[in-house]
């Protein structure tokens, strides 16, 4: 009988509280701000969506998103619209994604020095309204880890490590990680001798492909205090997200006005259809 009311006791508390160490309780709210990696990371298999299924595969119930990226914007832009796009809607935490596009974007980007103010900005507007803050070190700038971009970011990552540990704030060192991903894929293929794609996380050298969207989201998560127990189940769910590849492929006029017609059939656009060719 007491194993009985240990076991129920136990199950009550995962239903109320979830993972024992995870910040995010039941019926919080998460905004998401950032830039353009934000912005994608809001499509279907993104790292925001795989962050809200991660907390839903570890049982927190009812979390809700604040989608908050801008593609383009730096952080000059995001410290002036904190307010309104994510601290207005009085969100548990925020998580801030920035830096890539303020060295980047060269002459038009944002110098050091005032990137420390504007972050400041942000982090102390915060604190104001009784946000908790996850900051995510900026990706790297593509996947060459010795590039003048990636020199130049390495300040801004170094300050905004620095300011979160002085702050107390969460991290999810996002920088750290893609630099150690890669470092590990490449190092494995030299062992097996596998011919290696030309980006490994990315589509085009800086927004996340799909392993990289679960590389930000694993770090969202970790900084969240998501277990490590819990990765690998939460990875198999993953994978099973909608829309984590687009695969293109060419048809012959034949090929497609069989696919449109099967499109129409079913109430679907081709491009749609396209997903079960063949089927």
């Amino acid at each position: 009988m007491k194993i009985h009311v240990a076991v129920a006791a136990a199950a009550m508390a995962f239903t109320a509280f979830g993972v024992d160490g995870l910040a995010v309780k039941d019926g919080d709210t998460i905004a998401f701000l950032g830039d353009s990696i934000t912005f994608g990371g809001n499509r279907p298999a993104g790292y925001v969506n795989m962050v809200m299924k991660g907390l839903e595969v570890a049982g927190v119930k009812g979390v809700k998103k604040i989608p908050a990226g801008i593609s383009g914007h730096k952080s000059n832009q995001m410290v002036a619209r904190v307010d309104k796009d994510c601290l207005s809607k009085k969100p548990t935490f925020m998580t801030v994604s920035c830096g890539v596009n303020d060295v980047w974007h060269g002459e038009s980007g944002v110098p050091l020095d005032d990137y420390k103010v504007n972050m400041s900005g942000i982090f102390d507007k915060a604190a104001a309204a009784g946000v908790a803050v996850v900051v995510l070190t900026p990706t790297m700038i593509q996947e060459n880890p010795d590039n003048s971009s990636n020199t130049k970011l390495k300040g801004y990552v170094e300050w905004l490590v620095a300011e979160a540990k002085r702050r107390g704030l969460r991290l999810a060192d996002l920088n750290a990680d893609m630099h150690r991903t890669l470092a590990e894929i490449r190092e494995r293929a030299k062992v097996t001798g596998e011919k290696l794609p030309p980006k490994l996380l990315t589509v085009d050298g800086v927004h996340m492909a799909f392993p990289g969207n679960c590389m930000m989201a694993w770090g969202v998560l970790r900084a969240l205090g998501m277990p490590e127990s819990k990765k690998a189940e939460i990875e198999a769910v993953w994978r099973k997200m909608p829309e984590a590849y687009e695969v293109a492929f060419k048809l012959t006029a034949e090929e497609y006005d069989e696919l449109k017609k099967k499109a129409e059939g079913e109430d679907l656009s081709v491009y749609a259809r396209r997903q079960t060719f063949g089927r």
